[in-house]
């Protein structure tokens, strides 16, 4: 959690990688008490405009959450808190998490659909929101890290191919 703004507005930082193991035989009484814990934090910490950081990266695929879970977070989070949110930022958004959006796109209001931003870089999250209060835990900068490095060698490998070079001009 962080703050920003002059009147210092909540930053809630969810990092996706810390859930739990969905092969968890109580996994569905521990993501349930887990949504009653943030929607009661969010209630006691949002005053005004808050914005949720959602932290995708280094998160295996049997750690995200299901459809099933994020729709009925979506429908329990009270009117006060949804007209608040001015900005649902995910970093690191994988193909699933894409699709997913996409898919119930046409079930949520157009409203909260353009509060969704998709961030694939910390670097450009930082271009977002001042990130002296906020805490990116290790591994989601350790992933961001090997990301870009990964970016870079594919850019110079492709640069350094006339085919692809030419290619990448087009």
């Amino acid at each position: 959690t962080g703050y920003y703004g002059d009147g210092l507005n909540a930053i809630i930082v969810f990092a996706a990688c810390f859930l739990p193991d969905s092969s968890r035989t109580d996994y569905n009484y521990v993501m349930e008490n887990l949504f009653l814990y943030v929607i009661s934090t969010l209630e006691l910490m949002v005053a005004e405009d808050y914005m949720i950081v959602y932290l995708n990266g280094a998160t295996p695929r049997r750690r995200m959450p299901g459809l099933g879970w994020l729709k009925k977070c979506y429908q329990m989070i009270d009117r006060r808190l949804r007209k608040n949110l001015k900005s649902f930022i995910i970093v690191h958004p994988s193909w699933f998490i894409r699709t997913i959006l996409a898919v119930t796109r046409p079930f949520i209001s157009s409203k909260f659909s353009s509060k969704i931003q998709y961030v694939n870089t910390l670097a450009e999250l930082r271009e977002m929101i001042p990130m002296e209060y906020v805490h990116i835990p290790d591994s989601i900068v350790k992933y961001d890290e090997d990301k870009c490095i990964k970016r870079r060698m594919r850019t110079s490998c492709l640069s350094n191919d006339p085919e692809m070079a030419s290619v990448e001009q087009e």
